[in-house]
């Protein structure tokens, strides 16, 4: 296993939540820390992916200009007219 050092700073934080009663101990609380962690990282990489599908469509001109918001409107409008929600769905 690798070692890990950790600053005074971060000890008196993770005796802290142990102390409190946030945490059982010590585990518990570099767990947490790395769920947390791993779900940010998550998140920053599905973001990523979606931000260059958008800016793939945009040079594949995959893109829709609207004169108006009412334009825009309408659009939505008839799309969500044309799909409508499965059953079940929360959405």
């Amino acid at each position: 296993m690798t070692d890990i050092h950790l600053s005074e700073q971060d000890r008196a934080f993770i005796e802290d939540q142990v102390q409190t009663g946030v945490y059982e101990n010590a585990d518990a609380v570099v767990a947490a820390g790395l769920r947390l962690l791993g779900s940010k990282e998550g998140k920053v990489l599905e973001l990523r992916r979606l931000l260059q599908e958008g800016l793939d469509d945009v040079e594949a001109g995959r893109v829709y200009e609207y004169r108006t918001a009412e334009d825009l409107l309408m659009d939505i409008q008839q799309m969500a007219a044309s799909h409508p929600p499965k059953m079940g769905s929360d959405h």
